[in-house]
């Protein structure tokens, strides 16, 4: 396996297993990125394909974005192995099969009036390019210090400019 699809999975394996990423729209004066809880439909494999999120229809985010626009994404793991910086397009969605599917206890504490509370958003990302990193442990880079060799060239191999979406 190449070092990009390397990537793109343990990105995709990391997203599913923290999910929060800072969202932010390319190019909204004064906006600014927000954490959010990112889903991953279950049928989706390795490759991942369209992240969703849940939001309130009367968040700044939701009226600035519109009809859709340019989208930015930040993710770091929580072990901050794998970090990634992800552009695609934000899309509001009303997929109730979608909402069904992604649909838990996290999503429902926040929409008192469930999955048909009017205010209830469903926005669908549709990443297309990201570039990712894979950390090495910091010890790990220090005993290769100590040893003379330069952690930086091996560097090199954990960081990939990747094609997002369906392949």
């Amino acid at each position: 396996m190449d070092k990009e699809a390397e990537l793109e999975k343990e990105f995709w394996k990391s997203l599913r297993h923290d999910r929060v990423a800072m969202l932010s729209l390319v190019g909204v004066e004064d906006g600014h990125s927000q954490p959010m809880s990112a889903q991953l439909l279950d049928d989706d494999d390795e490759h991942g394909g369209t992240i969703w999120f849940f939001t309130s229809r009367d968040t700044d985010l939701a009226h600035a974005m519109g009809a859709g626009h340019r989208a930015h994404l930040h993710f770091s793991a929580k072990g901050h192995d794998i970090f990634a910086s992800v552009h695609g397009e934000l899309l509001p969605s009303e997929d109730a099969e979608v909402i069904d599917r992604l649909w838990n206890p996290w999503v429902a504490a926040w929409f008192q009036g469930g999955r048909t509370d009017p205010k209830l958003q469903l926005l669908r990302f549709e990443p297309d390019r990201a570039q990712i990193w894979q950390n090495e442990n910091s010890l790990v880079a220090g005993a290769k210090i100590l040893l003379g060799r330069d952690p930086k060239k091996e560097y090199g191999h954990k960081v990939a400019d990747v094609p997002l979406g369906r392949h």
